[in-house]
């Protein structure tokens, strides 16, 4: 029963987030602070979670093959590289390390 209790508290909640920001006026939306942050929130949530599947366990941290695959692609980036050039680095990388620590 607790199940559908929080599936039904989330489906309330995400309605009424949408339902919020259909009630916020048009004026709100257009000025530059508010312009800003909607670029730039998705952008920080995103490296959040690849942070934290990257370098977490639970609550230990960990530092394993992942670690090398994203430093990989962040020196891939530093040369810029095209995108599919930064993934196959990251991806290989990783491989690279899995295979050779087992």
């Amino acid at each position: 029963m607790n199940v559908w209790i929080a599936i039904a508290v989330t489906a309330v909640g995400c309605y009424a987030v949408k339902l919020i920001g259909l009630l916020v006026p048009e004026g709100v939306l257009e000025r530059p602070l508010v312009q800003r942050l909607a670029a730039l929130l998705p952008v920080a949530l995103l490296a959040a979670l690849t942070a934290q599947q990257t370098f977490a366990d639970g609550r230990a941290l960990v530092l394993d093959a992942r670690a090398a695959g994203v430093a990989a692609a962040a020196v891939a980036l530093l040369l810029r590289a095209p995108f599919l050039l930064v993934v196959a680095a990251a991806v290989i990388v990783t491989a690279g390390v899995r295979a050779i620590t087992g």
